[in-house]
């Protein structure tokens, strides 16, 4: 049985202790928010304890793991603190506010022989992950390029809120909702070597981003592109993916972006029209719940997580590179000669545009 403390009692920590119970071999033992009112009526929905303290909840003998699901500029200090105390760690997007701080919360999960997971509860959303087994098994042949659309329009009131005071996030819309997209783009694709952005602020009066457009470069020459915005005032969610014999389409994430969906296209051999095949998927959104499951997996199993923290820093160096991109103006090439297999050293990003075809 993996006994659970969860340190954030908003949406997202709900969500996480609605599976936790759910669970056949996990129990919710305790939850922490700053706001005790919030964190009492959490906990007393699962027979937890409540405290506003997330120290006591990360240093207590009697939980195994911690969910940190709190604010961008907590997820760091909280999930150190808990690796260092021997728990294990699921951290919500984007496991930090800087690749640096995700690259020392690797290295403590290392030292402490613990696991630590990175949020990225898309990559289990039923439509993106049959998409990445059929582009795996090779149904659309050598993948070319991955274009996603990713955005919602805000709501009133949304100028006030921690997401868009950098202090708190980090970041706009990129490290809110951009983030899940430079995961994906790295699981489909493997590392990416180049980042290109441009960030506006078009109509939100606030001092982030409130739309990112990207282009990516892995170093076979693959492509990927996004575009994510808080000024999509109908919800999107579009994920493309095209290799030289075809084409998958997953769109839609349940609720307010639409059911999902994942079409599969082949190009016939002599060109023209592509013969489609459709996958619905109704029902209850299945991803928090796959996450949970593949986390317990890791742990029982004694091997990293799908969207490991590795991952969350990985994504994290893509979106440093994206916020010098568009401050310099230049194509950003991340630093070459790394050792992947070594995450425990840390790896910025280098200090050069690429323009004209030289370094400058």
């Amino acid at each position: 049985m993996l006994r659970v403390g969860i340190v954030g009692a908003g949406r997202i920590g709900a969500k996480r202790a609605h599976e936790v119970a759910r669970a056949a071999d996990a129990r919710l033992v305790a939850v922490a928010d700053a706001n005790l009112q919030r964190a009492e009526a959490l906990a007393k929905s699962y027979g937890a304890r409540a405290s506003s303290s997330w120290e006591t909840v990360v240093a207590a003998r009697d939980i195994d793991a911690v969910v940190v699901a709190t604010p961008h500029n907590w997820l760091a200090p909280i999930a150190g603190v808990a690796l260092e105390s021997h728990k294990h760690v699921l951290c919500e997007k984007p496991l930090a506010t800087t690749a640096e701080q995700a690259a020392k919360l690797v290295t403590l999960a290392a030292r402490n022989d613990r696991k630590l997971k990175t949020g990225f509860n898309h990559r289990h959303h039923a439509a993106i992950a049959q998409a990445h087994a059929l582009a795996g098994a090779g149904q659309i042949g050598r993948l070319v390029f991955i274009r996603c659309r990713y955005g919602h329009g805000g709501r009133a009131g949304y100028e006030q809120e921690w997401r868009v005071r950098p202090t708190e996030s980090g970041g706009g819309e990129l490290l809110d909702q951009g983030i899940h997209a430079l995961d994906l783009f790295r699981w489909f694709l493997g590392e990416l070597s180049e980042v290109t952005a441009m960030l506006g602020q078009t109509f939100w009066p606030v001092p982030v981003e409130d739309n990112a457009f990207c282009i990516l470069r892995t170093p076979t020459r693959q492509l990927a592109s996004l575009h994510a915005s808080w000024t999509q005032w109908k919800n999107v969610f579009s994920f493309e993916v095209f290799g030289e014999q075809g084409y998958l389409l997953a769109e839609g994430l349940g609720g307010s972006y639409g059911p999902e969906r994942l079409v599969l296209g082949r190009r016939p051999a002599s060109f023209g029209v592509p013969a489609e095949q459709s996958y619905e998927f109704d029902g209850e959104d299945v991803s928090w719940a796959r996450e949970w499951e593949e986390f317990a997996s890791a742990i029982r199993e004694d091997r990293q997580p799908l969207a490991s923290g590795y991952d969350g820093w990985q994504a994290l160096r893509l979106a440093e590179a994206a916020y010098q991109s568009a401050q310099r103006h230049c194509a950003i090439s991340l630093s070459e000669g790394e050792d992947h297999a070594q995450p425990a050293v840390h790896r910025g990003v280098s200090g050069w545009c690429q323009a004209g075809g030289g370094n400058h």
